[in-house]
């Protein structure tokens, strides 16, 4: 494998590595999938839809594919009359663990596949094991890159939690209204000004909304 190769492998292991700062920042700040889980439910009977779904997508990145934390996740959006999130194939592949596990198969991936690489440059001998090493080192780089792709998105995704939120064309308290979200709608956050935060639907539609009625998935670290 020549340094090009080498520089594509831990650009594309890079991925990984940031979007794993999800399940650290989760888990530093005193989560756990079973806490947010339990939290969410207690949201759910109390006919909080936003908070309710805040809780279960970040109990979600702690324990990704967790059968009861996705049934509920849909049972809540459903009864909001959310739309259900759909899932490609590589997010649902890259669901079958934690970011911290498949940030940890991305490294022994780049290990196996740089072993692979010097034992060639040291003997031409036992070709088919240097093949092996390298067809496993690509797999397990493979759903390592498959698992940044599916997570990147949540790193700059929030919720709506407070019934009817305005997204205003100005991020001011008095700015004109240009539509109305619902409660517990996911929406992308691109930037942040003075307490209102600049959002995106999946309909395309963007707007400026207040901080009080939008929580990020991923946790914000606090200020020092």
């Amino acid at each position: 494998m020549n340094a090009r190769m080498w520089v594509v492998a831990c650009l594309a292991f890079g991925v990984l590595m940031g979007t794993s700062q999800a399940g650290a920042q989760a888990t530093s700040a005193g989560y756990s999938a079973a806490g947010l889980y339990n939290l969410g439910n207690s949201y759910a009977r109390a006919g909080k839809p936003g908070l309710a779904i805040l809780n279960y997508e970040r109990a979600s990145l702690l324990a990704p594919g967790d059968p009861d934390i996705e049934a509920n996740l849909r049972f809540v959006r459903s009864t909001a009359r959310l739309p259900a999130e759909s899932r490609n194939t590589i997010d649902r592949l890259a669901r079958i663990g934690s970011p911290f596990t498949l940030s940890w198969i991305g490294v022994f991936g780049i290990a196996i596949i740089g072993a692979g690489a010097v034992a060639a440059q040291l003997s031409s001998r036992h070709r088919r094991l240097r093949v092996a090493a390298l067809l496993v080192g690509l797999t397990m780089l493979a759903s390592t890159i498959c698992s940044g792709v599916a997570l990147w998105p949540k790193l700059h995704s929030g919720v709506i939690i407070a019934a009817s939120t305005p997204a205003r064309v100005s991020p001011v308290p008095m700015g004109d209204s240009l539509f109305v979200l619902r409660e517990g709608e996911t929406v992308r956050i691109s930037a942040e000004h003075e307490g209102f935060t600049f959002i995106s639907t999946a309909a395309g539609r963007s707007g400026w909304v207040a901080d009080s009625h939008l929580a990020p998935i991923v946790p914000r670290r606090p200020a020092n």
